[in-house]
């Protein structure tokens, strides 16, 4: 098998990402992944402002690119190709990602791959473990939530997914509802650890309901309500109500998650897998108490568990890279009129899943 060296670069959202990605025989090695977050533009806005994000990932991407060339110890010339984020996400940084791979294109010759930001995701435990195909991936982060049958890369099924909020969406919502600071999944889970996850009677969105399909936005809601009844007649929140908030709803959270897992895995296990597992991505995977669930369906269901380490399961380079890789093996590149996409879902065949979150459109 060719050795394969590729450049990828990640804008989608609000990190500025650039990565060296090679494989040969073995398994694929980073040789370098240089990630500039945005946290400290959006902190004061409360969330992710698209404007800005777009001006920070065009004021860094050439740098960020250079950092990683150089991390690696290659120059453009020693390159095979490259790949980027064509969609979907926060079209602004998609569009000075694109922007600037067919830049490089066109000054070195090297082919250009466009990759769905999402197929980074899911690829990623071929990356870090070379995860047999087909499994089923779990994607949980701030903008997506979907439960995804990986039977090659570029076959997939979607077998439900958040048709409103994702789960990282939701948690920042709640953390910005109780006076926690962004981003909110570890200030939640910081939060929860102290409370009592039963105080607050929470819903648990379309559990009463068949299928894969899940909802965070009533959830949200139903935080809401309950810190206004507690402010109602203590004329405040103490620490404790605070930790007794957050602790529902991260109960409420993992017991959907877990839930709609098993189902999931029904479904997945129908076709009888030769490796079945179970893989998880995104950064909502980092909350210890929803990884401890997942596991535990997953040892009931006598299926294997993988969560690749956290910088490869939040938004990064070398994913991107790595898909690109799996893409040039297929023989498919692209040409300058690669378009930078807000909406772009991995299964073509399954209707698309409604609503949109702040971190970007899903598919």
């Amino acid at each position: 098998m060719k050795t394969l060296t590729l450049l990828g670069i990640e804008s989608s959202c609000d990190d500025t990402a650039a990565a060296v990605v090679r494989q040969g025989d073995g398994p694929a090695q980073i040789l370098s992944s240089v990630v500039l977050g945005q946290n400290a533009l959006h902190q004061p806005f409360g969330g992710v402002v698209p404007e800005i994000a777009a001006r920070a990932h065009a004021e860094r991407l050439d740098g960020c690119v250079a950092q990683a060339l150089a991390e690696a110890g290659l120059a453009l010339h020693q390159l095979d190709a490259i790949a980027v984020t064509a969609g979907p996400g926060l079209i602004g940084g998609v569009i000075s990602g694109v922007m600037l791979a067919k830049g490089i294109c066109a000054a070195t010759g090297l082919p250009l791959i466009g990759v769905n930001h999402l197929a980074g995701h899911a690829l990623t435990p071929r990356l870090t473990d070379g995860a047999r195909f087909p499994y089923l991936m779990l994607l949980v982060s701030g903008g997506h939530c979907q439960f995804l049958v990986v039977h090659g890369p570029q076959e997939f099924t979607r077998l439900g997914g958040t048709i409103d909020d994702a789960p990282g969406e939701a948690f920042d919502k709640t953390a910005r509802l109780l006076g926690l600071p962004q981003p909110g999944g570890p200030a939640v889970q910081a939060q929860a650890a102290q409370g009592d996850a039963s105080r607050f009677a929470l819903p648990r969105p379309l559990l009463d309901r068949p299928g894969c399909d899940m909802s965070f936005s009533g959830l949200k809601t139903a935080i809401l309500r309950a810190r206004d009844g507690v402010v109602a007649e203590k004329s405040g929140l103490t620490r404790q109500d605070r930790a007794d908030l957050c602790a529902s709803f991260q109960a409420a959270v993992v017991d959907v998650l877990a839930e709609k897992t098993r189902r999931a895995l029904q479904a997945y296990l129908a076709d009888a897998p030769v490796a079945p597992l179970l893989a998880v991505a995104g950064g909502v995977a980092a909350n210890t108490a929803i990884r401890a669930a997942l596991q535990e369906v997953c040892a009931q269901a006598d299926v294997a568990f993988l969560a690749p380490p956290l910088a490869l399961c939040t938004d990064n380079a070398a994913m991107i890279a790595y898909a690109g890789i799996e893409r040039f093996r297929l023989g498919q590149y692209d040409t300058m009129a690669l378009a930078a996409r807000p909406r772009w879902p991995l299964d073509q065949h399954s209707p698309s899943l409604l609503g949109s979150g702040k971190k970007g459109a899903k598919a």
